[in-house]
Formats: C-alpha cells, structure tokens, sequence
C-alpha cells in the first residue's frame, strides 16, 4: 500500500526511522521505490542536475516535468514535491497555486517550502487547510544561499532557540514533518524531541527521525560533494570505465 503522511507521523510514535532520497526522473524514481525508500523528494537540488550552480533558477514547469517522470515510476513510496524559489514567496495565493499544480499534474502527494519566519508559517496554514499537506524545512535552506550561504545554521544559542521556535511554530501550522538541514546535532535532537511530528534530518546528526540525502551524492554522481554526504558507490568512475570499453571495443571493431 502507498505510504502516506500519517503514516510518517505514526511511525515517529512508534520509534520507526524514516528512509528519504531524492529523485529526478522515472527511472531514479522507479529504482528507489523498488529499493523501499520510504519518502522520495523530487527535490530543487534537480536544479544541479540540469546544470545550474544554485537552485534559485530552476522553476516551476521544470519541476513540474520532472516530478510528472518521477511519479509514473514510484508505486509505494510517499511523493513530495519542492517548491522552487519564488513560486510561494509572494503570497499565499500564490503558494496554493504552485502547490495545486504539484498535486493535480505532476500527481505528487505532498510539498515542501523552505523557512520559518512569520509569512511562510501563515502560507503553510492556509496550504493545509486547503488540503495540502506540507513538509517544512529549517536549518540550512539552500534558496537562501545569497543570504546565508552555505554554512552550518543554529551555532549559537539565540540562533537555535529561534529555529526550534520556527520548528513548532510550523508543527502547530499543519506540517506533518520538517526537513532539518545542516545544523549541530544536539539541536536536532531537542527539536525532534519537542515535536510530535517527524524530522528529517541532512546533516542534522543521527537523532532525527528520518535521514534524507540527494540522491546523486549517494551514487557518487555529484561534482561537489557536501561535508555531511556520503557517498555508497563511485557510480561515476564505473559510467565512465563503462563507457570507455564500449569506446574501445567500437574502434577496435569487437562490437557488436
């Protein structure tokens, strides 16, 4: 059966731990699903698989592309769709239009927006009560790069009390999880322990109750690797071996 979002919630309650990834097209998406990855992200991190530097270029119709290819080849696990840069910033309005999109055409059964302050908390209330479930992300939000960068968030006291403000404030809206990225672990633990609802941690320690990583990072597919990842298999060096045989033997005339 698919995995849906109260699930998530009652598998915190049950002290069951969340497995996450990123997808960006029917075959990533098939494969995870196939593996048991529980939530699959089809995640702005797709900007660095179509070439960008940032994610604050791509937009919405690229996701959309994506998260459609994404869909057709997941069966169990729970769809979330990220929310580019600026398709919810605006207004509320705004936010329910480029979530209904996500829902209605690319079949996603979820979205995650970045942030915590004030307006988003609001947007994220009006989301769910229209029957959108949303995934919050604290910590770390990379659409924010020109502002904070990329460094570790919630290093000082002041700066952790408001993220775990922001955490419950964005419990209390209607969010069934929050994504916490790139923050000192002890601080994901007190979060998580005050919530009800799961977090997923990215380089948040091991207390979250969840775990996400992007996908190309895992397979050693990347060009950067970030300090948290972990790479499983160097998928780059066997494409590139791969490719170099199948080269070899065509000039050499052994294939076909």
């Amino acid at each position: 059966m698919p995995i849906t979002t109260q699930q998530l919630i009652q598998w915190k309650q049950q002290g069951r731990t969340i497995v996450a990834l990123t997808a960006w097209d029917y075959t990533s998406g098939r494969l995870l699903d196939a593996a048991g990855v529980d939530l699959i992200l089809v995640g702005d991190s797709l900007a660095v698989m179509l070439g960008y530097e940032t994610t604050i270029p791509l937009t919405l119709e690229e996701m959309l592309h994506h998260a459609k290819a994404v869909r057709r080849g997941v069966k169990r696990a729970l769809v979330v769709f990220d929310l580019p840069f600026l398709t919810y910033q605006e207004s509320f309005q705004q936010a329910m239009h480029s979530a209904g999109r996500a829902l209605k055409e690319a079949g996603a059964q979820a979205v995650k927006i970045e942030g915590g302050h004030p307006a988003i908390i609001e947007t994220v209330s009006h989301l769910v009560q229209a029957g959108v479930p949303v995934m919050g992300h604290i910590g770390l939000t990379p659409q924010s790069i020109h502002q904070l960068g990329l460094k570790q968030q919630g290093k000082t006291p002041t700066a952790g009390e408001k993220l775990i403000a922001e955490a419950i404030a964005l419990e209390a809206a209607g969010a069934f999880s929050i994504v916490l990225e790139h923050i000192p672990s002890d601080l994901a633990a007190q979060i998580s322990h005050k919530l009800t609802i799961p977090t997923i941690g990215i380089g948040a320690g091991s207390e979250c109750d969840g775990q996400v990583l992007v996908t190309s990072d895992v397979l050693g597919l990347s060009e950067r690797q970030p300090p948290f990842a972990k790479v499983y298999v160097n998928l780059s060096e066997a494409i590139a071996r791969a490719v170099q045989d199948y080269a070899a033997e065509v000039r050499e005339h052994k294939f076909p």
